[in-house]
């Protein structure tokens, strides 16, 4: 499993765009001089895939028909982790005082899920998570804030990172937290390389501690990945520990794209990168993987 993973991020570069449109290019231009009309039409396709790869508006599509994401954790989901968590501090602040603050089980646990880090960022001397990661570990943060619920991160070093040395994702992201915003996280998951990895090693280790809820924290176009691995584990988990509590799994996702006006329709550099993002997604879903 691990020989094939290593892969992964080679074979996902060449399925996505603007690899196969390329290929429709060439094989376009070849059909020109015997067949015409197709070959006019084939080379067509594939300015055309890559016209429409470039766009934000075919990203937005991609989100809201193809992988379709949970809608944001509002309402009352929301005030329902805020009621646990006051549940919580109380209990916690009644066992401190009795001098048991350590024995209270916390009743969910919010998990930012990895997205990347620098080996190495040079302004700072020390490893850095990517944008993406630290946009979930603020929202995590801001939920944990809310809630009063702990935090934690999972990530290790990513599939096409393995040869770097340095901090995990989650060490990283723990530093940060800290340095940055005040806040000490109580979970870090450092091993995983992906997010069938983020989800059997965080449910582990937070059924083992008796936790029967987390909230993964990812973004939106991630989330039905996500969830799905996360489902899955709590029932893998459940299923050799029927002793423990079944973990539910709650998606708080982050960062949806949305339309802002006629631009979405020309080519930018965002709207190249997410319809990559969308489509990476979309071929995961389609896998399985």
């Amino acid at each position: 499993m691990a020989d094939w993973a290593s892969y992964k991020p080679l074979l996902t570069a060449l399925a996505l765009p603007p690899v196969p449109f390329l290929v429709l290019i060439l094989v376009g231009a070849r059909l020109i001089l015997p067949r015409r009309g197709l070959g006019y039409f084939v080379l067509l396709l594939g300015v055309a895939g890559i016209w429409f790869s470039c766009c934000q508006v075919t990203a937005q599509a991609l989100q809201d028909h193809v992988l379709k994401p949970p809608g944001p954790l509002q309402g009352a989901e929301l005030a329902r982790l805020e009621a646990s968590g006051r549940a919580y501090v109380q209990q916690v602040a009644l066992a401190r005082r009795s001098g048991r603050g350590a024995a209270v089980t916390p009743p969910a646990a919010v998990v930012a899920l990895g997205a990347g880090r620098e080996a190495l960022a040079p302004e700072y001397g020390v490893s850095d998570l990517t944008h993406f990661s630290a946009e979930r570990l603020r929202y995590a943060i801001w939920l944990g804030q809310r809630t009063g619920l702990p935090i934690g991160f999972s990530g290790g070093i990513g599939w096409g990172q393995q040869g770097d040395v340095g901090a995990s994702e989650a060490e990283t992201a723990a530093r940060v937290a800290q340095q940055f915003y005040g806040v000490t996280m109580r979970w870090t998951e450092t091993r995983s390389a992906d997010t069938r990895q983020n989800a059997m090693l965080t449910v582990a280790m937070l059924a083992e501690q008796h936790v029967r809820e987390v909230v993964v924290v990812t973004d939106a176009f991630h989330m039905p990945r996500a969830l799905r691995l996360f489902k899955e584990a709590a029932k893998h988990e459940a299923a050799l520990h029927p002793d423990r509590p079944v973990l539910t799994v709650t998606p708080a996702a982050t960062h949806y794209w949305s339309r802002e006006g006629a631009l979405d329709w020309l080519p930018s550099v965002g709207g190249t990168a997410n319809v990559r993002i969308a489509l990476k997604e979309a071929l995961a879903k389609l896998t399985g993987v």
